[in-house]
């Protein structure tokens, strides 16, 4: 069963209660020694792109933490995973891995068998089990949502399955970041990072979680991965689970919860 912690208090708006200095937390990382602050590496998912990281970003460079967030490709899940692995591979040293979104399930693949991966962090992300896809994840636990009845298809190559998936921009704001003003995200819904379309079907391969510390950030006002379905799959990988009134992404709305959660992971 995961472990819930309850967050907010002096964070932003949307949280519920106060979480603790990472110094006096208690389930420190069991794969950690504490010798030296492990990299942070960051992986973005869909209609989106690493700046979505920035305050995060901003927050760990502050506290002395190494971070790299790389340009996930978003060609389908199999490739993506072995291009995060390779990144991974130039990082000496601890690694805390950290995915927002579709992001949740390249850093479940390509974390398998790493041993410098010392812990998963997921905000509001697919944790995958073996064999499944992101389709059938966010219909776990009975989750439904509108998300692909406003989705555009724009072709980028010849086959029939090289396709580009966006969100229709006349309902990003709703579907991907409420909580966010418009002015943001009216210059987020038309400068969005597709993915192809083929990510929804590919199956998971062996998940990292298995083996790996695992944290989890359950977004209760999402619109884009349901509530219900963040809950199974956290709860399902063992992962310490924080939850927090936020849209789809958390890391933008509430950066100091999600940093929060990655020393955590890290200490």
């Amino acid at each position: 069963m995961a472990a819930l912690l309850v967050v907010g208090g002096s964070q932003p708006s949307g949280a519920t209660a106060a979480v603790q200095p990472a110094a006096e937390r208690s389930s420190p990382n069991p794969r950690h020694d504490g010798s030296a602050k492990p990299t942070v590496v960051l992986v973005h998912g869909a209609f989106a792109d690493a700046s979505g990281w920035s305050a995060v970003i901003r927050r760990l460079q502050a506290r002395g933490y190494p971070v790299l967030a790389p340009a996930n490709p978003l060609r389908g899940l199999t490739s993506d995973s072995e291009y995060l692995e390779t990144v991974l591979a130039t990082i000496p040293g601890p690694i805390v891995l950290v995915g927002h979104s579709y992001g949740g399930a390249v850093i479940t693949n390509a974390a398998k068998d790493n041993s410098n991966v010392i812990g998963l962090v997921y905000i509001a992300a697919f944790a995958l089990d073996e064999g499944e896809s992101v389709e059938q994840a966010s219909a776990l636990a009975g989750g439904s949502n509108d998300l692909l009845a406003h989705i555009i298809g724009r072709p980028f190559g010849s086959g029939p399955t090289d396709v580009d998936a966006y969100i229709d921009p006349a309902y990003f704001h709703e579907l991907f970041a409420q909580d966010l003003p418009t002015r943001l995200t009216d210059v987020m819904a038309v400068s969005q990072r597709p993915a192809a379309l083929l990510t929804l079907g590919e199956p998971s391969g062996p998940p990292a979680w298995e083996d790996i510390p695992s944290w989890y950030l359950v977004a209760k006002n999402d619109h884009t991965i349901p509530p219900v379905a963040e809950r199974f799959m956290a709860e399902r990988a063992g992962a310490h689970t924080t939850e927090i009134r936020s849209s789809h992404v958390a890391m933008i709305s509430h950066p100091g919860v999600v940093v929060s959660m990655i020393r955590d992971a890290a200490h």
